[in-house]
């Protein structure tokens, strides 16, 4: 069962949903094709992950090679199509602090409701992978005091991440997660941690609003929602289930067509294509040449 937006509804705010004291679940959007299902699913929030937008738009891995230009052109895609909020990554700011004061601004102009900021060293690497390594965190501190003082509006959210736990272990995790809170940042996100007893003591250890990654055969354990909201997170983000399912899909579909050289014998795998159509708004098209065929 879906649910289609009208398109002339009022967004929710991010503050009205975290008001709600519910786990919000966000899946992973990468192109304009997941956004358009996951808007029509009736989720209440969206997460334009890092990785699946720069393996979608570029071909290429995320590790720090897709420019600001690059993914705001991204959130200003996909906000377009939504319909709801959308928490969008923006890597470590693409820079320096007037680099993280140009990429808020332009993050909250595109249609952003969060904006994601990481402290890892550049080049990034994607969460959940090796090598990766954290900056001081007095300058992350300095990237969300900049952030807050960019945005135009207090309904547009700074997520805080941190990549410490990795390399530096908890302890530093929760320490530098602490310096963002009182930086001004509005979501906290501990990335990696690495057992359940971690996620307990991450969601008890603050009160700003907790968001958990949920990668699956990541580092972290996949849990239930009741017990991700009983431990204290406000967010789950799924960013790969998506575009872990559809490399699936096409790998399975297109395996069939290299065996068989026919999609005879496929179809209970595909999409339907008059639903398809309707996914992409082509009824809009076909109105408009009615009304304005010679």
């Amino acid at each position: 069962m879906t649910a289609t937006p009208s398109q002339g509804a009022a967004r929710p705010s991010i503050r009205e949903l975290l008001a709600r004291k519910r786990l919000i679940a966000a899946p992973g959007v990468f192109d304009m094709i997941s956004v358009r299902i996951a808007t029509r699913m009736g989720f209440d929030c969206l997460y334009m992950t890092g990785y699946g937008t720069v393996a979608s738009y570029l071909g290429l891995p995320d590790a720090g090679l897709a420019t600001y230009t690059d993914m705001v052109n991204r959130v200003g895609a996909f906000c377009s199509a939504a319909t709801v909020p959308m928490i969008c990554d923006g890597d470590t700011g693409y820079g320096g602090l007037l680099n993280v004061a140009h990429t808020v601004r332009g993050y909250e102009r595109a249609g952003a409701s969060v904006i994601q900021l990481e402290d890892q060293e550049f080049p990034k690497k994607c969460g959940h992978t090796p090598g990766r390594r954290v900056i001081p965190v007095e300058d992350m501190v300095k990237k969300i005091q900049v952030a807050v003082e960019a945005r135009e509006s207090r309904d547009f959210l700074i997520l805080a991440r941190t990549d410490a736990r990795t390399t530096l272990g908890l302890d530093e995790a929760l320490r530098r997660a602490e310096a963002y809170a009182r930086a001004g940042a509005d979501i906290l996100f501990v990335e990696s941690p690495e057992s359940e007893q971690e996620l307990e003591t991450i969601g008890r250890t603050f009160d700003l609003p907790l968001l958990v990654n949920v990668v699956e055969t990541g580092r972290t354990p996949v849990l239930p929602a009741e017990t991700l909201e009983q431990m204290g997170f406000a967010i789950a983000i799924y960013p790969a289930v998506g575009f872990l399912a559809m490399g699936k899909a096409l790998e399975d579909v297109y395996g069939h067509l290299q065996t068989h050289r026919t999609s005879l014998g496929i179809g209970d795998r595909l999409y339907d294509f008059p639903r398809f159509n309707t996914l992409m708004d082509f009824e809009s098209v076909w109105d408009f040449d009615k009304r304005h065929a010679s």
